[in-house]
């Protein structure tokens, strides 16, 4: 029987690398793709495919698919991972970083499953795996674009569900809590240049101070990249898959809270948590 064939974005780091590596254990062939080949020597070794990719760019974005269908001839699943978090005050955040983040978290998302669903149709299966976030379901202060962006792609991805199943196709929503990788350095770093000084100085602060240590490398309360890996895979495998996951620390009981909850409680309760 062929392999099937994986594809993963944004995989040079965190949940990219390690769905690559569980996919590839779990039988796939699978293609890792990022901006940086340099930073996926260590999938190369292991057996995996790396190729360069840029989602926001779609000449590459054309040739990294059309480099895999040439010597594949399929993609069964695509993993839409790649992405980061611009945080600062609504106020503060020019709207071209905006778009920035909004290119990459949606569009760029976008973009690849237009690239894989033509062929995905033809064959008459194939699972479109969207990497969202429990911020996909409620919001935080100073991360209005990011959220924006995981709300999209909920949206997006509920139509794009519904249209693609008379083919054959699933889609399905993974929806991370706190997961120990980059992500929350970087995030935190962005947001005290942004919004350090000023209005939104205190909030700014107090969330920095969550988002670098909730989602930190060496952060306690979160769950390492490979629990996210272990949902992509049993998406990815399973004869009828959820249509949402909520792997790592937190993602179950907040969303939970969220649906239960008033407005103004959970946003007091985001507060009180946060010390804003």
């Amino acid at each position: 029987m062929t392999q099937k064939v994986a594809v993963v974005t944004g995989a040079s780091s965190g949940i990219g690398e390690a769905a690559a590596r569980g996919l590839h254990a779990a039988g796939f062939t699978v293609y890792a793709a990022a901006r940086r080949l340099d930073r996926m020597a260590a999938l190369a070794d292991a057996g995996i495919h790396t190729i360069a990719l840029d989602v926001t760019d779609a000449e590459s974005s054309a040739a990294a698919i059309a480099s895999i269908l040439e010597p594949e001839g399929r993609i069964d699943v695509l993993v839409n991972n790649a992405g980061y978090g611009s945080y600062g005050s609504v106020e503060e955040v020019p709207l071209s970083t905006a778009q920035a983040q909004l290119d990459v978290n949606v569009l760029g998302l976008a973009r690849m499953a237009q690239l894989v669903i033509p062929g995905m149709r033809v064959q008459g299966s194939g699972r479109i795996l969207n990497v969202s976030s429990m911020g996909g379901r409620f919001a935080m202060p100073m991360g209005a674009w990011y959220h924006a962006s995981k709300y999209a792609v909920e949206g997006l991805s509920d139509a794009l569900r519904m249209e693609l199943a008379p083919f054959g196709i699933d889609v399905v929503l993974i929806e991370p809590g706190s997961i120990r990788t980059e992500w929350g350095g970087i995030a935190a770093g962005n947001l005290q240049e942004v919004s350090g000084d000023g209005p939104y100085a205190g909030q700014a602060a107090a969330m920095a101070l969550t988002i670098g240590g909730s989602s930190g490398p060496t952060a306690r309360l979160a769950s390492r990249p490979e629990v996210v890996a272990k949902a992509v895979v049993k998406a990815s495998t399973a004869k009828h898959p959820r249509t949402r996951y909520l792997p790592g620390f937190g993602a179950k009981p907040l969303v939970f809270l969220r649906a239960v909850l008033p407005d103004r409680a959970f946003d007091a309760l985001i507060a009180r948590g946060l010390g804003v």
